[in-house]
């Protein structure tokens, strides 16, 4: 497996691989509606509009998974769903901690993730609500100490 910076031309593969993770990862955590609305299109739209390249992970030129981490801060990590629990999301998390991230944000009730990142040392520091895409949300706010 190999880390880089995301070109342009990686985007799609990255928007693909967002907008499944959103439909496996948060079913009913979001509305089926607001869950729709993240689809490849809306992913294609983010990357080309984001001012920091994601590093991606890619074996045999297929890309498996990202973080796009901007500020300290990780604002995305998603692999491919068909790709867990083969070291991806560890290596990218251990990657972008490397880059300075101590900081990323998640909802609350996705368990899978909160498990992952407290398994990886990361401490839950805040619970909040919030606005997200026009639906009040519970999240967590984490740190890597």
């Amino acid at each position: 497996m190999n880390l880089r910076a995301a070109r342009p031309a990686d985007f799609p593969a990255l928007a693909a691989i967002a907008a499944s993770a959103y439909r496996v990862g948060f079913e009913g955590l979001l509305p089926p509606a607001v869950l729709a609305r993240f689809d490849f299109a809306h992913f294609a739209l983010r990357f080309a509009l984001e001012t920091v390249a994601p590093t991606l992970a890619e074996a045999d030129d297929t890309v498996l998974g990202f973080h796009l981490t901007e500020s300290c801060h990780i604002k995305m990590l998603f692999i491919d769903p068909e790709r867990r629990r083969q070291g991806i999301a560890a290596a990218l998390l251990a990657n972008a901690e490397a880059n300075g991230a101590a900081t990323l944000e998640s909802f609350r009730d996705n368990a899978p993730a909160r498990r992952f990142y407290e398994r990886h040392g990361w401490r839950c520091v805040r619970e909040y609500t919030r606005a997200f895409d026009g639906i009040e949300c519970a999240f967590v706010a984490y740190e890597k100490p």
